[in-house]
């Protein structure tokens, strides 16, 4: 008795997470779903702006804080129907990284450690504010393209302080003695060109160099044509390069995600299918009432 209710309640457990999921699915893919959330992640943001007055905190701290309680609310609601819109698939659920992003923000506000400090509750809550990707493409796109360059972006940035260095060093034996608070030390001539790259008192260093030695042109010339020139129009082209990855990936989900369409001359199609059915299925009769020489003379006339 015991296996058998068990083997009843899973297949009635079967058969109602389908129809849970349809119903949670017709919310979480409606316009007005998408268009409370994001009220309400802009409500969030909202309320952070609003906490650094600490006037207004103390006039309307019980109001405050009511609404930060409704906000976590509505963000309880929408995680636990989207795990209601796959509950006949769990598993699609957890291979959406922003899935996983949503229920780790919402479930963290509910440890108790969280909760207990404002600093990191504030971070968190400060986090919600990035969902507002998950209803914008664009942004979306922006943020995937971000993370597709961070491996290119590590290798600019390697080749960025390999020319610092050897930079700061030759700017330390050239200008070391005569302008010792810019190239003083390594740590001070890594500064000083790091500040340069931007080309901010570009004007003032060459002309500060010029009174130590004429090849310190020569060296401010080729630091700025190599670091704020090609250097940064590496990393351009490496975000550009992820920015169009990061668009490809998202037209791929899109297609994905986007039912088949029936074709528009689907029924034209079936009414053509029928009408060759009826002029065989004619043939067929004309054939059986013909002689057999007949009936070889149409078979080598049609191929059957």
């Amino acid at each position: 008795m015991p296996e058998q209710y068990d083997q009843t309640n899973a297949v009635e457990l079967r058969s109602v997470r389908p129809d849970l999921a349809q119903r949670c699915r017709a919310v979480t893919e409606s316009r007005w779903f998408a268009l409370t959330v994001f009220a309400v992640i802009l409500l969030n943001a909202v309320l952070l702006g609003v906490e650094t007055y600490s006037g207004l905190v103390e006039r309307w701290q019980f109001w405050l804080r009511l609404v930060e309680h409704a906000c976590l609310a509505a963000f309880t609601a929408e995680i636990l129907l989207r795990l209601g819109a796959h509950a006949d698939r769990p598993r699609d659920f957890l291979k959406d990284p922003w899935n996983l992003f949503d229920l780790a923000v919402v479930l963290c506000a509910f440890l108790p450690v969280v909760r207990e400090n404002a600093t990191v509750l504030r971070l968190l809550r400060l986090a919600r504010v990035l969902r507002t990707a998950r209803f914008l493409p664009q942004l979306r796109i922006v943020l995937v393209a971000v993370a597709r360059s961070l491996p290119g972006t590590l290798s600019f940035l390697l080749v960025g302080a390999l020319l610092l260095y050897v930079y700061a060093m030759v700017g330390w034996v050239f200008f070391g003695r005569h302008d010792p608070g810019h190239y003083g030390s390594i740590g001070r001539a890594v500064l000083t060109l790091f500040l340069l790259m931007t080309l901010d008192g570009i004007g003032d260093a060459v002309h500060a160099g010029l009174e130590i030695s004429r090849w310190s042109l020569v060296y401010y010339a080729s630091y700025v044509l190599i670091a704020s020139f090609v250097l940064v129009n590496v990393l351009i082209g490496v975000v550009i390069t992820s920015l169009d990855e990061a668009r490809e990936m998202e037209q791929e989900t899109a297609d994905a995600s986007r039912p088949a369409a029936a074709p528009a001359d689907g029924p034209l199609l079936l009414a053509r299918i029928a009408a060759a059915r009826q002029a065989l299925d004619a043939l067929e009769r004309d054939l059986a009432g013909t002689s057999p020489e007949q009936r070889d003379h149409h078979a080598d006339l049609t191929g059957r």
